[in-house]
């Protein structure tokens, strides 16, 4: 498969304090990702797929519980994001066949992973609109993070591997692909969540939608015709 073409300049412009705060704290954790991981991307996707599959999955339920109490329809919002969940788990489930973490890495992953859903937790309850804009911001960075990962493989920095078999039989890949064709779905993949994160926050605070990025079909979306959605949900609070 091809992957679909991502808009690299792509970039929602704080409005507000809540969204200078989100942009902020996502460009604290990009510093700290540069400064630890440097050009290891294998290595920092493992840890930062882990921190993003956190978002979706926070988000689905507290919708799906506010759904109960209202007794009300979620319009697809929880579908929506509970692909998002398991989309960014299948990157990550790709990049620990690709690099192979160390244990320490592993240690980072769970901590980070305890932290960063309990700060996520309490920022979605106290403002979903910063919380899916922080995901909006943070998914910006992924997109330049997998582009910089792929000028490093194309210049031969790292080396240009079989793709895992476990990405081959998600995004229902080619026996031929490699490394490079991962990167870029899991980028597309990635595209397209910042712009259904940054509609969701668009559509909280009443702005105006902007066009969303297609995603790659995965082998779970041809077996069940599910797929992400791609319309603008209702306010999660």
């Amino acid at each position: 498969m091809t992957a679909p073409l991502v808009d690299l300049a792509v970039h929602h412009r704080p409005r507000g304090l809540s969204d200078r705060v989100a942009y902020g704290f996502v460009k604290a954790l990009r510093f700290f990702a540069d400064t630890f991981f440097a050009k290891r991307y294998g290595h920092r996707a493992v840890v930062l797929e882990t921190v993003a599959a956190v978002p979706g999955m926070v988000g689905a339920t507290l919708t799906h519980l506010k759904c109960l109490r209202r007794m009300e329809d979620d319009r697809g919002w929880i579908k929506t994001l509970m692909d998002e969940a398991e989309n960014e788990r299948m990157h990550l489930m790709t990049f620990i066949e690709v690099c192979k973490p160390t244990l320490f890495e592993r240690f980072v992953v769970v901590a980070v992973q305890w932290v960063f859903y309990l700060f996520f937790f309490g920022l979605y309850l106290a403002s979903p609109k910063t919380a899916h804009r922080v995901v909006g911001y943070f998914e910006e960075e992924a997109v330049i993070s997998y582009t910089h990962y792929l000028k490093e493989i194309d210049e031969g920095r790292s080396p240009n591997v079989a793709a895992p078999e476990i990405a081959r039989r998600y995004w229902d890949l080619p026996a031929t692909a490699t490394l490079r064709d991962v990167v870029e779905v899991v980028r597309a993949d990635e595209a397209h969540h910042r712009d259904v994160n940054h509609g969701f926050a668009n559509e909280i605070a009443g702005l105006p939608q902007l066009k969303i990025a297609p995603c790659p079909r995965t082998r779970r979306w041809n077996r069940t015709g599910s797929r992400r959605h791609n319309f603008p949900p209702t306010p999660a609070a």
